[in-house]
């Protein structure tokens, strides 16, 4: 259930992957890497962003670039 799971903000640098038809990843400074999914319109390749949503826990992605982070809230670091 979406509403159990709590909000987060992570922030890094968002990256392009063509693997399995292509996705979005974001990296953090920490080396943690997420599958970003839903709100992902305006993202670009290198752009550093700080984004809000949820590690959605029951989902697998083809990627397979890490956990899977519904974005709900997006914003460009500068």
């Amino acid at each position: 259930m979406l509403a159990s799971i709590p909000m987060s903000k992570i922030v890094g640098t968002v990256k392009r992957n063509d693997l399995a038809g292509g996705h979005w990843t974001l990296e953090t400074e920490d080396g943690e890497c997420y599958q970003l999914a839903g709100q992902v319109a305006g993202l670009r390749d290198g752009m550093r962003a700080s984004i809000e949503g949820r590690v959605a826990k029951d989902v697998m992605g083809i990627g397979m670039t890490g956990p899977t982070f519904t974005v709900e809230k997006l914003t460009e670091v500068k």
